[in-house]
Parts: structure tokens; sequence; C-alpha cells
């Protein structure tokens, strides 16, 4: 058996890929090394959505070319969306660099590491398809590891944002068939998955560009029926398709778990427009209001950017007030920075000085973390319901999260990885809470030690 490294960056879909990366790879013979130093074929599963995550992808091809110059036949090859949006010229900027494989090309890189092998090529499959077979695996995903996994459900966008690039390196919305996603999430479960993150660019917007093909509500009523399936997650939504059906979902549907991650990326309605997000700022809190009546209990998280042309004071300010009247669970904040390929970069001057964008990012991550120490306060003396995904820093816990996705660290042994548990909440930070079993729990976890002795 040969070993490969992959190194992968950006998002939850790419970790995804990078599972059937090394899925389609261990078909031909190759295992996971946990060390590039010891592998024979080194990947770089990329991602492009920031220029701070782009840049690390040059970084570590700058340190792997040591590791090709001692050790003869290491095959090195780029993924994922800097490969798409790159493509030749990687291998002209990078002289080490074997092959280039895009977001579409997974299943195609045995035969290009073939052609590496055979004829010294360098080759660069970079195609979007239409087809949704693409995302299929023809012998369905033989290994899992731990109680969760991803499900892609489709992929691609047809927003196109003004700052995204997503259109431009995962292509056009391509909805996997229903029927083929039922059935894989009832083979994870008879190999002890638990829960299910459903993934996609635009999750909610499934099955509206393939004919014939049911809508994610009504998906989502599919999957809550798996039996031995305990909780529904999915990512990431495009508040434009926050449907009523969609937030009845949340209402009706036991599995599907109280969290949302709905992006609002500005307050205000002028910044809005220029994004090309296609809602106002009423719109969207219309849209929460209606989830929150349907779902008290929802916990929501955003992502927000600071500093996108033409942003003025009055501008950010609509956005500081946003956080404080929705109080998010958590926000994921970034600086705008341009993408190659978007509108905003074409259309747009960068005329935010990069030290208004860093303070107003500080500005936005203090109200921020004030509101998450707040509310994450507020659960302590709750019994919360609590999936163990593995060991804490603190090797004398256990670490996992509530249905409305808090971490929570656990007194406990590495035999409850895996297994649901009810937790007290006895402490909180700012982005984790600290739990103890319930009696109940504990005497479980006893009486299990001492059958294991």
């Amino acid at each position: 058996m040969k070993k490969m490294y992959i190194q992968t960056y950006g998002c939850q879909m790419n970790q995804y890929d990078s599972e059937r990366i090394a899925q389609v790879m261990g078909r031909a013979n190759y295992t996971l090394s946990d060390e590039p130093a010891n592998a024979d074929l080194l990947l770089l599963n990329t991602c492009s959505v920031r220029d701070k995550a782009e840049q690390k992808v040059y970084s570590a091809l700058g340190s792997w070319r040591e590791i090709k110059q001692q050790k003869s036949g290491v095959i090195i090859g780029v993924g994922g969306c800097v490969a798409q949006q790159e493509g030749d010229r990687l291998l002209k900027r990078i002289a080490h660099l074997d092959l280039v494989f895009g977001t579409h090309n997974i299943h195609k890189l045995p035969e290009m590491i073939e052609q590496v092998e055979s004829a010294r090529a360098r080759p660069v499959e970079i195609a979007f398809y239409r087809d949704a077979s693409y995302m299929e695996d023809p012998d369905g995903r033989t290994h899992v590891q731990g109680a969760k996994a991803f499900v892609t459900i489709m992929q691609g966008c047809n927003k196109v944002c003004s700052f995204c690039i997503v259109p431009h390196v995962r292509g056009r919305e391509v909805s996997r068939p229903s029927e083929k996603i039922i059935a894989e999430i009832k083979s994870l479960t008879t190999q002890g998955v638990k829960e299910v993150m459903l993934l996609g660019q635009n999750v909610n917007s499934y099955g509206k560009t393939s004919a014939g093909e049911i809508p994610f509500a009504e998906l989502l009523q599919r999957v809550d029926a798996v039996e031995g399936l305990s909780r529904i997650r999915f990512t990431t939504s495009h508040p434009q398709d926050l449907s009523e059906d969609l937030i009845e979902a949340y209402a009706t549907l036991d599995k599907v778990c109280e969290h949302l991650h709905l992006p609002v990326q500005s307050g205000s309605d002028s910044v809005l427009v220029r994004m090309r997000r296609g809602y106002t700022r009423s719109e969207y809190l219309g849209r929460i209001d209606r989830l929150r009546q349907r779902c008290p209990e929802v916990a929501l998280s955003t992502d927000i950017i600071v500093g996108f042309p033409g942003e003025t004071e009055d501008d950010f300010e609509r956005t500081l007030e946003l956080l404080s009247q929705v109080e998010y669970d958590e926000i994921y904040s970034f600086m705008y920075s341009p993408r190659i390929q978007t509108v905003s970069a074409k259309l747009y001057n960068d005329d935010v000085l990069e030290e208004k964008k860093k303070e107003r990012l500080k500005q936005v991550q203090n109200v921020q973390q004030e509101i998450s120490l707040r509310k994450n306060k507020q659960k302590i003396g709750r019994i919360e319901e609590v999936l163990i995904d593995g060991h804490s820093r603190n090797r004398a816990q256990v670490m996992g999260r509530t249905r409305s996705n808090r971490i929570v660290n656990i007194v406990g042994r590495g035999n409850l990885i895996g297994e649901m548990v009810n937790a007290r909440i006895i402490a909180a930070t700012v982005n984790s809470l600290v739990g103890e079993l319930t009696i109940e729990e504990t005497a479980s976890e006893i009486q299990a030690q001492g059958e294991m002795v």
C-alpha cells in the first residue's frame, strides 16, 4: 500500500471532498498518512473564498518542494477551488506540481495519477458537469468514522452574489437524486451514524433546477423518517430560500436540530444591493421572526463581511445594530478581499482602507463576544442533549455538541465518544459550555466501565 497525505483548507464541503478523495484513492491502494514526509502522494484540497486561505496553498506547496527533492517518485497534486480557479496556471507557477483537479473531478484522480506515473504527464482536469453522477461513489460509503457524517445533496450556486467566487469554482446548481441521498443516509445509519450534515453551497435551493425532484423541505421530511438517525443539520442556506415550508420543518420534524446558519453579510440595504444578495434588511429580519415564532429555541449563526466597497460609517452602524437586534449565537466575520472573476472585483474599487477594515472587524467581534457570552451563560443549570465527538484539549474531558450546535466539554471517559448523553451545564465561556453528566448518565457510565473490566 502506498501512503497519501491530504491537507484540507476551507469549508465543510471541502472536508467532505477530502473524505471522498481518501475513499477513491483507497481503492487505488493508497492509505492515509499523518505526516507529509512519509507520503508517496501529497494532495492539497484548497479554498479560494478568502485571500488568506488561497495564500496558504502556495505556502504549503513551497514547503513540499523539499520533500519531493529528498524522496523520488513523490506526486504532488492540487484540488478544490484554487485548482478550479487557476487550472494550468498553477503548473506554470509551481514547477514541482504534478497534477491539478477541479471541484467536479475527484473521481478522475486515479487515472490522473496513472498518467503522471506512466508518461510523466502533468494532467489538468477542471471541467464542470451538469449530470449529478460525478458526485456519486459507485461503491457507496464503505468506511465511516464516528457518529457524524457529511452528505452532499447538491453543489454549485445560481445566486451570483457580487463578492462570491463560489459559482466560478463550484459551478451552477446541480442536485443529487433524492432516492440516492436517502439510500446513502440509510447505509450510514447501519454503520453507526447518528447525525448527518446535509451539504450544499446553497443547500435550501435543493431540487429547484432538477425537473421532477422534490423541494428541500420535503427532502428533510424523508430524511427525518430514516430509522436509526437522531439528528439532521444542513449548511449553507441563502436567506432568499428560507421558505415557509422550511420554517415549518423546524417546528414539525423532530430530528432537525434547532440551529440555522443564515448568512446576512451586512445590515445595510445599500451594501446588500451592491452585494447582489436579493433581499432587504427588513425581509431578512421578517424571515428570522417567523422562524423564531415557529421554533423559539432555534440558535442562529451568520456571516458578516466588513469593508465591502463603498461601505460608509452609517452602513457599518446598521450592521452593528442588526447584530444587537438579532442576537446571533455565533458569527463568522471577515474583512472584504476582492476575488478575481467576481462582479465586485470588476465593478468596484476596494476603497475602504485596510486599517478601517481591521477596526470594523474588531468592533463586530467585540459586540458578538458580549452577546455570545451572555447567551451561553443563560444555559447554565439547563440539561442539554450532547452527542460526544471526541476528546477535548483536556484529555480528562470529552467534547460534543448540543442540538443548538454549542460545544460542551464534559468530564468523562473515551468510551462516551459516539454516544448521546444528557449533561447539566455548569459553566460557560464565549465559545463553549462546560457540562457534567446527569446522575442517570453517570450511573450508566460506571456500569459500562464495570462491564468492560
